[in-house]
Parts: structure tokens; sequence; C-alpha cells
């Protein structure tokens, strides 16, 4: 009986992972999709807590508080504009548990590993391990630790993959000669000494792809560890995890008109790429906050475009109610959001979500440029490399190609920033310098928060 209920407990969470992806695919049934997902989980872990080859649940439950807590405070403590760093972190625990998974079966079995057994083994620890600093890196990245800008030096690319083929060359011995455990944890450091390696030539403009790139090799080494422990919930929700992720970071490169080798082994942002784009003519027109303000209240139509910058100043409830200070006055107010604005996908879309913007107004890249001719104001709040027209404008741009919204064909344009910083590319951008658009400096929250009290006097 006891079997049953695992295996009618296992088969139902994977419905339900199956059923919570397919709900994530719109922003409509996003919060149902999360819901079932999380049902399914707690199904797997209660199948799991059920198992029949269980000695003692002292150590599960420690686990289990720890990691409720953990959560728990993550989930309370950490804003939705540190999101893409918590993600990160997500990534490197998952990745990290599977690694040690495998460590402890090859402990337990070691040459007494049958050849496929052992390479599902060694396939989950080594990616689980690159995948587990690589994470880690990312995260420092994003959270300001080390410099977003990739660090490069003399022969990196060949360095890294003759690396990469002496791990896997270990790898490959091992599932023929399984048991040698100086071996195997060779290969083990090589791989996280990899991960380290694999993301420290990656720039900040790259993270979105990078962020969905490492949940497909955590989901993958959730799947291999499925193949180690026979369990079956674990190669399902791994494998789902795994390819999800896989497709769309070859979506998001799409989106940046870039290969993803272009993205792991290209430095985009290093010094050398920037100074591909030469430099700008003429200077940035500072305006007014009241004269901004006066054009947005006898404006017919207004699209705001955010970018990372919206998210560092926590802007999104400001640009809310700045919205609907002006949607009582008739201007009608749309939002034009890039696959790849912010540090990880999705970012804008759960910023402003956060803040009660509604769906129906958030208009995706394809669907919101052919509005730009008739938009009377378009508002870049801390958004560069998205909105930069160089990139359809310029063959020789480091970005060529790279789809973007075409604010700088609105009649006016707004672009609120810090100051006259490039982007997280480092690339400059014209936009900055056309006639029609004017540059609102200083934070994003109380510039916009200022704009609501002048917009209502106006």
């Amino acid at each position: 009986m006891q079997i049953y209920f695992i295996e009618f407990s296992y088969l139902l969470a994977s419905i339900l992972f199956i059923l919570g992806l397919k709900g994530l695919s719109h922003p409509e049934t996003a919060k149902r999709g999360m819901h079932l997902a999380e049902f399914g989980m707690l199904m797997a872990i209660v199948g799991t807590l059920m198992h029949h080859e269980i000695v003692t649940y002292t150590w599960i439950l420690i686990g289990l508080a720890i990691g409720s807590v953990a959560g728990l405070a993550m989930g309370v403590w950490v804003p939705m504009t540190a999101m893409p760093q918590r993600t990160a972190l997500s990534h490197a625990f998952g990745a990290f548990a599977a690694a040690l998974v495998g460590i402890s079966e090859f402990f337990k079995h070691g040459g007494h590993l049958e050849p496929v057994m052992m390479g599902a083994l060694g396939f989950e620890v080594m990616l689980g391990a690159l995948t587990t600093t690589g994470s880690l890196l990312a995260f420092a990245k994003l959270q300001g630790l080390v410099r977003g800008t990739p660090m490069t030096y003399k022969g990196q690319n060949i360095f890294n993959m003759t690396l990469l083929a002496v791990t896997v060359g270990i790898f490959i011995y091992l599932i023929v000669v399984p048991g040698s455990m100086p071996l195997f944890f060779t290969m083990v450091g090589l791989a996280f000494i990899f991960g380290l390696l694999l993301v420290m030539p990656i720039g900040s403009a790259d993270m979105p792809v990078v962020m969905s790139l490492l949940n497909s090799y955590a989901g993958l080494a959730s799947a291999a560890t499925g193949f180690v422990l026979s369990n079956k919930v674990l190669i399902i929700a791994g494998t789902l995890d795994g390819f999800s992720g896989f497709i769309l970071s070859i979506l998001m490169c799409r989106a940046m008109n870039r290969s993803i080798t272009n993205v792991l082994f290209g430095a985009f942002g290093s010094a050398a790429t920037v100074g591909a784009a030469g430099e700008q003519q003429g200077s940035m027109r500072e305006v007014g906050l009241e004269d901004i303000a006066t054009q947005l209240a006898y404006a017919n139509k207004v699209i705001f475009v955010p970018g990372y910058g919206l998210a560092t100043a926590q802007a999104q409830h400001a640009v809310r109610e700045l919205a609907d200070v002006l949607e009582k006055r008739g201007v009608t107010v749309k939002y034009g959001i890039h696959p790849v604005a912010g540090r990880m996908p999705g970012h804008m879309n759960v910023l402003l979500a956060e803040a009660n913007v509604p769906y129906s107004a958030l208009y995706e890249l394809e669907q919101i440029n052919p509005e730009f001719p008739t938009t009377d104001v378009a508002v870049v709040i801390g958004a560069n490399d998205v909105v930069n027209p160089d990139a359809r404008d310029n063959p020789g741009s480091p970005i060529a190609g790279m789809p973007i919204l075409e604010v700088d064909r609105s009649k006016s344009v707004v672009v609120l920033k810090r100051g006259q910083g490039k982007g997280f590319s480092g690339l400059e951008n014209p936009l900055f310098f056309k006639p029609v658009t004017g540059m609102l400096y200083g934070d994003a929250k109380d510039t916009l928060t200022r704009l609501v009290q002048a917009v209502q006097h106006a």
C-alpha cells in the first residue's frame, strides 16, 4: 500500500509541475501556475518522506526546518528588486544539493557502479558543481560584490575549453574505470573552477540569458540525480526545468540578435567591445521637471519604458501612481516591455505586477513598436541598451540587429537617469543626444513622485 501511495504522489506531482509550467506561460495564469507547482512540490515531498528506505527522520526534519526558515525569510524580506540575486542563490543551492547527492552515492558504491549509473552520477556532479560556483558569481555580480563588467585575460577561451576538456576526459575515464576517488574529486574540483571561469567573462548586460542558462543547468543536474536515485519525479521535474530554461535562453538570445556562444565567450561589454561603438557628437539636453509635467498632463498617449534603473530605485509604485494621475486626466497610458530588460527573464513584469499595474497595460516589443510614432511622450525609466537606436541604424555597433523599443520615433522622449553614465553594456546611447530627447536627472522614484504632484497642479 505504501509503494502505491508513493507512486501516486509522484504521478500527481509530475502532472501538477507540467500544469504549473503551462500556467507560467501567460501573466494572467502565472499565479495559478505557481500554486499548482507549489502543491506539486508538497506532494513530491510527502511521497519522498513515505519511502521505506528512510532509517531516521532526524536529519530530514532538521534540514526541513532550516530550509523552511531560510525560504520564508527570503520570501518575506528579499525585495522584488533583488529577485535576480535571490534566483541566482536558489540555482546555487539546488545545484549544490544535486552535487552532494552524487558525491554521497559515489562514496557508498564507488567502483561497483555500472557504466550507465556512473555516467548519470558523473554528469550530475559535474553539472551541479559548475552551476553552483557559476550561480554564486552571478549573484555576486548582480549584488555588486564584484564588478559587473566582463573579466577577461589573454587566451581565456582556450584555457577554459582546455579545462572543460580535461574535466570531461576524467568523467569519461570514470565511466569506463569507476572507483578512483582521487580522479573523482579532481573532476569535482575542476568543475567548481570551471563554473567561475564560465561566468567571469560575461557582463551584466547578458545576465538575463546567464540566469536562464544556469536555471537550465540546475534542472538537468536534478534530472541526473533522479536517474541516480531512481526517483521518477526528480527526472520529470528536472527535465522540465532544464529544457524550459534552455529554450528560454535561446529565445532571449534571439531577442538580442546574438548566439549563446557569443554570450558565453564574447565578453560583451569589455573595453574592446565598447570601443567599436564610437563616440557621440553633441550634448545631452537637460529638461526641467515642470516642463515635463506639462507635457505629460496635456498628452494624448504616454508610453512608459522601464529598465533596470526602475528596479534599483524601487520606483514601480511611483510610476503606477503617475500613470493613475494621467489616466484620470484622460491620457492613454501603456507600458513597453523589452524581453531582456532588467537582470532576469520577466524582471520588469514582476516589478510592475507588484505595483498592481494591470496586465492589459503591458505590451511586448512587437506590439508596442508600431505605436511610438503616434505617442506624444515616451518616458524611459532607467533603460539604456533596450532603447539604443544604434542597434537599428549602425551596422558597426556591437548590438547591431538587436530588436529594440523604438522610443526615438515618438514625438517626445523623456529619459530618467541618475547621471550621464552608460548602461550595463558600456555602450553610448545616441538616443540621449537626439533633439526629441530630454534628460531628467535624479533618483527615479523621487523624480516620479515629484512628477505626480506637478501633473496634478498642471
